[in-house]
């Protein structure tokens, strides 16, 4: 038993430690003295990883992978993230009253427990994962492909959760800090009458507000779009056999999306290691904080997915594939979505702060995730 605990614990932590190799590296490259991944050069590297590199690695995978009897059996992934944001909506509510979060932080704070690092993060270790010797998801090739099906769907998921949910609720905490009470009560009076009353036209008007602010070009971002391209590709026998099976007329397309959305996991590791520079540059957040959310990150939010889960299967809820299992594990053992600093650019709010907060995330996610990455083997296999 020891034995087989210590060669899960190597095989876990050789894909975090390739991670962390390249992070260092692209924090490297992003000093001031080399300045090759500069602020400038970071923005352009993830446009292209943004409109090119991850679409094409999420629709390839998934049209590959995903067919009409395989999303049956994998109906609950979509349900295990949102619990993962429940669940962590939840501890984040609970830390906010025990340190008393400043309002302008309450939405990053409640954002970054929420949202993990569900589509990066696992497309570069679940490969990672299957690829090493002595991996218990059986042989490379098919844990390779099912691996990279299950992180594309996880990340095709939660971009959908974290740009109508987190951008809310870190939206709706910018603007409370710039709007005084008296404002905010003279705004519900003006409110109240309409509540009471209100024409279709103005019915309309609003269903088009709410339509707006709920970001729909964002929540419907290029990897969405591929996700839908891929799933309709997977799904429907027809279309299947003209663009991935042996001999299909299109089958180049194919091919030509999966070498290009081989440079996505490269490039979002190198992203992700020149912006924890700006984290070292500090800022007055609370220690407590930061501990707070690492805390819920990494113990009680792995700890809570194991009992989801196990109770999950208990109920015949989910099927016994190992590597399914684990990617739903792994779901609630992630640092926060790197994306929530785009959030906070977008309202200017809590920028420094979310710099501080990812660094040191993602800075002890190399001993976490190695931790519950053998730990979720072990309990799986």
């Amino acid at each position: 038993m020891k034995m087989k605990l210590f060669q899960l614990f190597i095989t876990a932590s050789i894909p975090v430690l390739k991670t962390l190799l390249i992070t260092a590296l692209g924090s490297y490259l992003a000093t001031e003295r080399v300045n090759i991944l500069g602020e400038d050069s970071r923005k352009h590297l993830n446009s292209v990883v943004f409109f090119v590199f991850n679409p094409a690695l999420v629709g390839s995978s998934l049209a590959q992978t995903i067919t009409y009897h395989s999303m049956i059996k994998l109906w609950f992934m979509p349900v295990n993230v949102l619990m993962t944001f429940i669940v962590g909506s939840i501890f984040g509510w609970i830390l906010i009253l025990l340190t008393r979060t400043p309002p302008r932080l309450r939405g990053l704070t409640v954002g970054c427990c929420a949202a993990g690092n569900l589509g990066n993060m696992l497309l570069i270790i679940i490969p990672a994962v299957c690829e090493e010797k002595g991996s218990p998801f059986g042989a490379p090739d098919v844990c390779y492909a099912y691996g990279l099906a299950y992180a594309s769907l996880s990340m095709a998921i939660s971009v959908v959760y974290l740009w109508s949910y987190v951008y809310s609720i870190v939206r709706i905490s910018s603007k409370r800090d710039t709007l005084d009470q008296d404002t905010i009560q003279s705004l519900e009076r003006s409110s109240i009458p309409n509540q009471i009353m209100t024409p279709p036209g103005k019915i309309m008007n609003r269903i088009m507000k709410v339509v707006k602010k709920l970001n729909l070009e964002t929540i419907f971002s290029p990897s969405i779009v591929a996700a839908i391209v891929g799933f309709v590709i997977g799904v429907i026998p027809p279309v299947r056999k003209v663009f991935i099976e042996d001999g299909a007329p299109l089958r180049v397309i194919n091919d030509t999306a999966s070498l290009l959305g081989g440079g996505a996991i490269p490039a979002v590791t190198l992203i992700i290691g020149g912006n924890l520079l700006k984290g070292l540059r500090g800022s007055g957040i609370q220690t407590s904080l930061v501990i707070g959310i690492i805390i819920v990150r990494y113990v009680a939010l792995p700890l809570a997915g194991i009992l989801i889960v196990k109770g999950a299967m208990k109920f015949g809820l989910v099927h016994s594939d190992p590597l399914y299992l684990f990617v739903l594990l792994l779901q609630f053992a992630l640092p926060p979505a790197v994306s929530i600093a785009t959030i906070t650019q977008l309202f200017g709010a809590g920028e420094k702060e979310c710099s501080v907060i990812m660094l040191w995330t993602y800075v002890l996610a190399s001993v976490a995730l190695t931790f519950w990455s053998a730990f979720f083997m072990w309990l799986v296999v």
